[in-house]
């Protein structure tokens, strides 16, 4: 208010405006000029991303050892493709061999059992065969077998878990050849160089 004469006169400039950094916090606590509020709430979303980041990280880092450790990838079969062929050829022999015989060749039948089975499969074939020898004899029973499709559907190191389709033609003397199917699933272990057949399972 400025005066002139006898007269008082207004001043008529306008009242200045509050800073807008300024808040209304109390004294001593308003922030630099170059910190908002606007700033600090990125600075706070940062490290919320920041932080979700690390645990995804982590999360992936888990999930990828445990891929890396799943029976698929540990599963031979589907990359040793020289082991998965050998132990077909050593499984395959040995079925057509045990499961094949005639009234003169039982005995070599059950050598060859003794040989190519072990554990499981070798006790129950001996249980079996007792009764299969006698028919043999009895009414000149003829049995031929052969695999004629296998598959590896596990690879270990030293065992392995296959399915095996055999053909079979059963003659008995003065009667017409029968044929059969059977499907099996075998169990196998590395024996030395050869594997060796410790189940069978008829499906």
């Amino acid at each position: 208010m400025t005066r002139t004469g006898g007269t008082t006169v207004e001043d008529a400039s306008p009242a200045p405006e509050p800073d807008a950094d300024v808040t209304d916090e109390g004294p001593g606590t308003s922030r630099g000029p170059g910190v908002s509020r606007h700033t600090a709430w990125r600075r706070g979303l940062a490290s919320v991303l920041a932080v979700a980041l690390l645990a995804t990280g982590a999360v992936l880092l888990v999930e990828a050892r445990q891929l890396r450790d799943t029976p698929a990838t540990s599963n031979r079969a589907l990359t040793d493709t020289e082991e998965t062929t050998r132990v077909v050829g050593d499984v395959s022999s040995a079925l057509g061999k045990v499961f094949s015989y005639n009234p003169q060749s039982t005995a070599a039948t059950k050598e060859s059992a003794k040989r190519l089975l072990a554990g499981k499969a070798l006790r129950q074939y001996a249980a079996l065969f007792g009764q299969v020898e006698k028919q043999a004899a009895d009414q000149k029973l003829t049995l031929t077998s052969q695999a004629v499709r296998a598959g590896v559907t596990r690879l270990g190191t030293r065992s392995a878990h296959l399915l095996v389709f055999l053909d079979q033609v059963y003659e008995r003397e003065g009667k017409a050849a029968t044929t059969a199917a059977a499907q099996l699933s075998v169990t196998a272990e590395l024996r030395g160089s050869r594997w060796v057949i410790v189940d069978i399972t008829s499906r």
